[in-house]
């Protein structure tokens, strides 16, 4: 391959890989389980045998069975035996949610009230589905216990709790022939809590923060799953229909179930938890923390906000999940919120943010843009090149080589800011859909929410016309009539699947766009000074 179609090969790539990227997300949304594949646990039934590994069968609940630290591959249960939603026994009242706690001592429904989280119709956004499994569900190693277990009801101290600046403590207890369960849950104003999990007599039990929180169905690639963080910081992630086995990790210290904007999870630091991920049915990952006679730990349950749990214990913070790119996207994140904490505004936090990015990457970006533009100049003596040594290629590079070296072009020089803005993008575009954030965030007058597309499509538009723009301005040395076509349009394709993105996310290509142009009318001016002192000096 000839040095100077890298750069083409390259863009062509990079347009592709974004073509595929936006139409895969567009016109595939992530899949929900369909009914009859719903790991539901309403009311488990026990294993084959106690401390054995369980096989899947129609009737075998998915309960972990361990040893006195770690559970084992779980068996499967029968979801069409599964009842929904059980009896509410306690209701627990805050500011911004609203919990009630069923029978069984679990939380069966958590609703956020706050007004940016309201559905369509107005209504307070329901985190959970009452299928699956719910969060605080208790089960036991010993098959005996277990059945019996999901057989008779918690009573609760209280079956009304209102939280206003203080916490509150609601304790739920289960009399079971061979022990006394007690649960104290002490919940707080921001919803955390504190969990303290008590049997009178020593029984390995496992404790579960629940099926990650089914708000969101938006027709992005997301991440949503199951997360455990160990005791040296490292993050285990299984997404949702990927956890193919069990995964133990003996010093967790966060354990999370999360979707897009929430999460519900245990953390400990000064004590890791053993913690284990045990797939579902339809491989989805399910989290537990094992614990015998009494656990204590802490939890949370409502919107992945990064204030929130950076007050909570800044080590709170990595239970925002950006994808793959989560390493370039922390800390974009933590540098956009400290941009926002200054200006007060979320959507100028995304265009000073972008201005910092191009500032960053000029240099790069100028050496680049000037050496696409000395390839430019040089195409039509490449095409020269070409003809008179088509049939002699060792020849043809040689006078290539010759000819870029007296022009002082570099074919690679493109490359590199090219390079560097893939992962750029795409740290960005996790950030964007990600952040909790920018849910109810205005900006100007009809962009009301960032998170949701823009009403009236005027920044998709602009940014389809800046992108036309911006391919006019850019040098160009690409021939092939099929590539050409496609870079054509890129701009209506990408206009195309824009219109129903978040106006954050078309925020930041809009600005990013705007000031690419600017940027290269100020390197094609330059350009044009370098050739005139070029020629300048060759005449002298």
């Amino acid at each position: 391959m000839e040095q100077q179609d890298l750069n083409k090969r390259l863009m062509l790539a990079l347009v592709l890989s974004f073509a595929i990227l936006f139409g895969f997300s567009y016109l595939f949304p992530q899949a929900k389980p369909a009914p009859h594949e719903t790991n539901a646990s309403s009311t488990p039934t026990p294993t084959t045998a106690q401390g054995s590994t369980p096989s899947a069968s129609p009737t075998a609940p998915a309960t972990p069975v361990s040893t006195t630290t770690k559970p084992v591959t779980p068996a499967q249960t029968n979801p069409a035996s599964a009842p929904t939603r059980e009896k509410a026994l306690a209701t627990i009242h805050a500011k911004d949610f609203v919990w009630t706690i069923d029978t069984f001592g679990r939380i069966s429904s958590a609703k956020l009230l706050e007004k940016k989280y309201q559905t369509k119709e107005g209504k307070a956004l329901e985190l959970f589905d009452p299928k699956h499994v719910k969060p605080l569900e208790l089960r036991f190693a010993d098959a005996t216990i277990n059945t019996e277990a999901f057989q008779k009801p918690y009573t609760a101290s209280a079956s009304e709790m209102t939280i206003t600046d203080t916490p509150q403590t609601l304790t739920l207890t289960q009399v079971l022939s061979g022990t006394t369960v007690t649960k104290k849950l002490t919940v707080y104003p921001d919803g955390h809590y504190d969990l303290e999990i008590h049997t009178d007599k020593p029984t390995d039990f496992f404790v579960t923060p629940g099926h990650r929180p089914e708000a969101d169905h938006a027709r992005y690639m997301l991440v949503r799953g199951a997360m455990i963080r160990d005791s040296k910081g490292v993050s285990t992630t299984v997404e949702d229909g990927k956890a193919d086995k069990t995964v133990t990790i003996p010093d967790a210290t966060i354990v999370s179930a999360f979707d897009r904007y929430a999460a519900s999870l245990f953390y400990r630091f000064d004590a890791p938890l053993p913690a284990t991920l045990t797939p579902e049915a339809n491989q989805n990952p399910l989290p537990f923390v094992a614990g015998k006679g009494d656990l204590k730990l802490h939890g949370y349950l409502g919107p992945k906000e990064y204030r929130t749990l950076q007050k909570l214990n800044p080590q709170l913070t990595d239970a925002i999940e950006f994808g793959w790119f989560t390493f370039l996207s922390r800390p974009f994140f933590k540098v956009m919120v400290w941009i926002h904490d200054y200006v007060g505004n979320w959507g100028w936090a995304i265009v000073l943010f972008t201005i910092l990015v191009k500032l960053i990457l000029f240099p790069l970006s100028y050496k680049g843009m000037m050496s696409m533009n000395k390839m430019k100049e040089l195409a039509p003596k490449m095409k020269e090149l070409k003809e008179k040594y088509k049939g002699d290629p060792a020849k043809l590079n040689q006078q290539t080589m010759a000819l870029y070296k007296k022009h002082g072009a570099n074919p690679m020089g493109g490359c590199l800011p090219m390079l560097l803005q893939i992962p750029v993008f795409f740290a960005l575009y996790r950030v964007l859909l990600n952040a909790d954030e920018l849910q109810g965030a205005p900006w100007i007058g009809w962009i009301t929410n960032l998170a949701d597309k823009d009403p009236i499509y005027v920044l998709p538009v602009l940014m389809g016309a800046s992108m036309w723009l911006t391919q006019k301005l850019q040098p160009s040395t690409m021939t092939d009539p099929m590539q050409q076509k496609i870079f054509q349009w890129f701009p209506v394709i990408m206009t195309f699947f824009f219109l129903t993105f978040p106006a954050g996310l078309v925020l930041y290509w809009l600005t990013n766009n705007l000031l690419s142009i600017g940027q290269q009318l100020i390197i094609n001016r330059a350009y044009e000074n370098h050739k005139a002192k070029t020629k300048a000096h060759n005449e002298a």
